[in-house]
């Protein structure tokens, strides 16, 4: 500390501050939860759609610092906003040597909708191959006959013509199906039937033959219809997702893609590249002796996007960089927290003192005075004036902390009732010293400690409520970043999991860090000494 300042910190304060130096892991969670607040202090410069320097036409701007116009820019005059991101790549700017553009690390701010033409290089490909089910249907005549076959060809090997044979020359009919066969030609109802024959010279084929439910008619059927599809376990279909890497592409599962035969792989590479050239493909091929149908299309863009080259924690559901949108929250809910937790500390120790330090009725009014305020309900506050006034982040820090100062005034209450009658404030009422005097030097640095160590969990507290009411809707208004308002994203967006992973991973880091710096800052005030039990 510079020897300017001892002056005015007493040494029990060095020493309190000595203390928590020396608490390694309080000390380092409050440089991390400094740093965290300074980066989204300067989001400008890490997450901005506008260029932080640009040099266009023969002139310099700092789009980021200073907003222009399209007549400032462009010479077109319009009044609208510049679109950076068109401008760079437009063939105006790119035909002068002199032009350049300098953008922050990520070039999109909280506000800016992407293009979905910028993600093209990156967009995926699905490619399904799906086996065709090996089915036929015919029709069996009262006389055993077979009629109009449909796809049976597989069924029947050696026979040329189907139409005219007879079933049981080719397959052994279990009596089952034939008194199904038999009550449907008597004109009589029926249950739906499936039973698997054999074939009667080829041991090896079975089939699973099918007839639907029957309902008696006004006349008797002249024949029957039935289904064949075989008995064996078809191919199971498969799905993969493709992704362009280079002048090559990546396929995912990997370990799946590797274990299909290299024939099988070679005969889809073609397939897939023409599928990342933007053509439809669907074809149909032999697919372990099966027919399949195989097919590989683009993807479409659609948000939300999953985390690409350039988007590196994905794209939000209305296509808002998500990087972005958790470092500006980031300020935003830090900024809000520490705006509230010095609200309710200047008006929890205002309140907390009053009623502690003078007593008697001035402490029993305003304690029955709390109680009451303390019973409204919060939320259906917040609501009401939400409705008839508007959601703002001033409004909402006000509303809020209207309400916060209560515990902490009954931390002051309780240590200034504690001080009052000590002997050292009972000799600066004999100088008579004024109330504000002794408020002030003599009781409030001995009544600091609870408040201090109670910051960093108020500061949990607000950080936590903030993203609870954005996400129930009630809180900041809806373009504000907030990550209770990412988290709502994801309620709707149940396979996004980028938008639950992120957002909850800061929302998590910060809370923890204020966590860690408390309990310093309570080991540090806390004056019994530690010991440690071997």
């Amino acid at each position: 500390m510079p020897p300017s300042l001892q002056n005015l910190v007493s040494p029990l304060t060095r020493k309190r501050w000595r203390q928590f130096r020396q608490q390694r892991r309080g000390w380092t969670a409050l440089l991390l939860l400094a740093a965290l607040y300074a980066l989204s202090l300067g989001a400008e410069l890490l997450c901005n759609g506008r260029p932080l320097l640009l040099r266009y036409d023969g002139q310099l701007c700092f789009p980021a610092f200073r907003y222009y116009s399209q007549q400032t820019i462009l010479h077109n005059g319009a009044a609208g906003t510049v679109d950076y991101h068109a401008l760079v790549r437009s063939p105006a700017f790119t035909s002068q040597a002199g032009n350049f553009a300098l953008f922050a690390p990520v070039r999109y701010g909280p506000h800016d909708v992407i293009d979905s033409a910028e993600l093209e290089p990156d967009r995926q490909a699905s490619l399904s191959i799906t086996p065709a089910l090996d089915s036929g249907r015919f029709n069996l005549a009262s006389d055993g006959r077979i009629l109009r076959a449909e796809a049976c060809a597989d069924f029947f090997p050696g026979v040329a013509a189907i139409d005219g044979e007879a079933l049981t020359n080719h397959w052994r009919v279990t009596p089952d199906l034939a008194a199904a066969l038999a009550a449907r030609l008597a004109n009589q109802p029926a249950p739906a039937v499936t039973t698997t024959l054999s074939h009667r010279t080829n041991t090896a084929l079975r089939a699973v033959f099918a007839l639907a439910a029957y309902e008696p008619r006004t006349q008797p059927p002249a024949s029957i219809r039935l289904a064949v599809h075989p008995a064996t376990a078809q191919a199971a279909a498969l799905a993969f997702q493709v992704r362009r890497r280079g002048n090559g592409f990546a396929v995912s599962p990997a370990r799946a893609w590797q274990a299909l035969p290299a024939a099988a792989r070679a005969t889809l590479d073609g397939i897939i590249r023409r599928g990342l050239a933007a053509e439809n493909m669907q074809t149909n091929l032999l697919w372990n002796g099966h027919p399949a149908q195989v097919r590989c299309a683009l993807a479409d863009v659609s948000w939300p996007y999953p985390p690409t080259p350039g988007h590196w924690l994905g794209i939000d559901g209305s296509g808002r960089d998500v990087l972005a949108r958790v470092v500006y929250g980031m300020r935003t809910s830090l900024t809000f927290g520490l705006l509230l937790v010095g609200w309710a500390m200047l008006l929890g120790f205002a309140i907390g003192a009053i009623q502690g330090y003078f007593g008697g009725w001035i402490d029993i009014s305003g304690q029955r005075l709390i109680e009451i305020w303390s019973a409204l309900p919060f939320l259906y506050v917040m609501i009401l004036i939400g409705a008839v006034l508007g959601r703002s982040f001033l409004l909402l820090l006000l509303c809020y902390g209207l309400f916060n100062w209560i515990g902490l005034s009954f931390y002051m209450r309780a240590e200034f009732l504690r001080l009052r009658r000590r002997p050292f404030v009972e000799a600066a009422r004999c100088q008579g010293l004024s109330h504000a005097h002794i408020i002030f030097r003599h009781i409030l640095p001995n009544a600091l400690t609870p408040m201090i160590t109670l910051l960093p969990f108020e500061l949990v507290g607000a950080i936590g409520s903030l993203a609870a009411l954005d996400f129930l809707g009630f809180g900041l208004p809806a373009l504000t970043p907030s990550w209770g308002e990412l988290l709502q994203q994801a309620q709707s967006f149940r396979w996004a999991w980028w938008l639950v992973l992120y957002p909850a991973a800061a929302l998590f880091t910060v809370m923890l860090l204020a966590v860690l710096v408390g309990e310093g800052l309570r080991d540090a005030f806390d004056p019994r000494p530690h010991v440690r039990l071997e």
